[in-house]
């Protein structure tokens, strides 16, 4: 059975220097506190990447195990998160490129063209941007649909259908300035309301089952 720790919180009064120090010393038990303080960290960092959980799981338990092996590189010139979000991130994106998926760290690795957007090639052939697309068009449209009546004709009259300003202006029979002000109260509330989504903190929740696992996990293989 993996030890306590998680009895008393992780141990909050327990500098991290110190932990790593004392593992380096042959305390290597308490590792699990480096562990269950970055577990949901680092699930939601993997998840950017990938989808299947089980996956996601076992990159994780692969990046603390890299991680404890290396311990003594770690320099604490940042935190042990930084450290091991990068270890993590440099074994999904391996994982991504042995499916032969396209992966990418910058805009031209994605088939950006020269005009900064991305080639609708690459979108149309690769299954994890069809899926983040349909759910962030599902989002937008939910969205769009609760805003005020004018605010969201006129947006959809410029944004979706391109009319001009002044062809918006003449069919509402308002100013131009109008519109405008419309336009910008609307992709305003847009904004509040997307960005309000997106602080649920219920999403890709890893839960105390999950944490009690990957932590048993990786403290079995470092025994």
């Amino acid at each position: 059975m993996i030890t306590s720790y998680k009895s008393i919180n992780d141990a909050p009064g327990m500098k991290e220097s110190d932990i790593i120090g004392r593992i380096l010393s042959g305390e290597k038990e308490l590792y699990e506190i480096l562990v269950r303080r970055n577990n949901q960290k680092l699930f939601r960092c993997i998840r950017g990447y990938l989808s299947d959980e089980e996956e996601i799981k076992d990159v994780m338990q692969n990046s603390y195990l890299k991680a404890f092996d290396k311990l003594s590189q770690f320099k604490l010139q940042s935190s042990f998160s930084t450290w091991l979000i990068r270890i993590a991130m440099n074994e999904a994106l391996a994982r991504l490129k042995q499916k032969g998926k396209i992966v990418a760290l910058n805009m031209k690795d994605m088939g950006a063209s020269e005009n900064g957007l991305v080639d609708n090639e690459y979108r149309e052939h690769n299954p994890q941007s069809r899926m983040i697309r349909k759910e962030g068009r599902e989002l937008l449209e939910r969205a769009i649909g609760d805003l005020d009546g004018i605010y969201r004709t006129t947006y959809i009259m410029k944004e979706l259908e391109e009319m001009s300003m002044e062809e918006i202006a003449d069919v509402l029979d308002i100013s131009v300035s109008n519109v405008k002000i419309r336009l910008h109260r609307a992709r305003q509330m847009l904004r509040e309301s997307l960005y309000e989504l997106s602080l649920d903190k219920d999403l890709f929740e890893f839960g105390f089952s999950k944490c009690d696992d990957i932590t048993e996990r990786v403290m079995k293989a470092i025994q």
